[in-house]
């Protein structure tokens, strides 16, 4: 079974972008704040659906889990995005790909703004 996303007419499947990796923060209303300009231009990625934001100070994690259209806007935001937390000096950094099961998120509500 196929998803079809109408906000892009799509017929392709969705796919989820997990990323994680240890943060010393900031987290909350600091992160809001610092990574503002940074989620203006995800926004803009091609084929983003929308992106939650994850942190747990507790644990010192962060990161955050990503909708997209294409197999391949999703494969390619990882590898960018991957990249871009290398760069900052972030280690153990942890990515992956996932194809959205639609008839069981349906029931679950996952694709109500999907």
């Amino acid at each position: 079974m196929t998803i079809t996303h109408t906000h892009e007419r799509h017929t392709e499947p969705l796919w989820l972008v997990q990323v994680d990796f240890p943060s010393g923060g900031p987290f909350g209303e600091e992160m809001a704040e610092a990574y503002s300009e940074l989620a203006h231009s995800i926004a803009g990625e091609s084929g983003l659906v929308w992106k939650l934001w994850t942190e747990n100070p507790e644990a010192g994690e962060a990161g955050g889990v990503y909708l997209f259209s294409t197999r391949e806007d999703a494969q390619a935001y990882l590898d960018k995005h991957t990249a871009r937390l290398s760069s900052w000096g972030t280690e153990d950094i942890r990515g992956r790909v996932f194809r959205v099961n639609p008839a069981l998120s349906r029931i679950t509500r996952g694709l109500d703004h999907a």
